[in-house]
């Protein structure tokens, strides 16, 4: 599913125009983006928590001649599936 069609189904789950279904969700992105980024944390109750991490520095090898990299560290993004999410998955079959 991408977001055109999240849009779609939340539109026609709560009766609200897709422009506003978009809008709000581009908000709520962007919003968690912008905490993540200042090294916050966004907890959603049952859902999961999206926060961010540092990466060591690292030797890496490029895999065509072999040759070794040297790989900066790096703040990279996280994401922390919550109870209820990951039993909604794993019965998911």
């Amino acid at each position: 599913m991408n977001l055109t069609e999240l849009v779609d189904v939340v539109s026609d789950e709560i009766e609200l125009t897709k422009g506003k279904v978009r809008e709000t969700l581009k908000l709520a992105l962007d919003t968690i983006a912008k905490e993540v980024k200042k090294g916050g944390r966004v907890t959603i109750v049952g859902f999961g928590a999206f926060y961010s991490t540092k990466r060591r520095a690292r030797i890496g090898r490029n895999p065509k001649t072999g040759e070794e990299l040297a790989i900066p560290s790096a703040r990279v993004p996280r994401f922390r599936p919550g109870k209820t999410f990951k039993l909604l998955v794993r019965k998911a079959k």
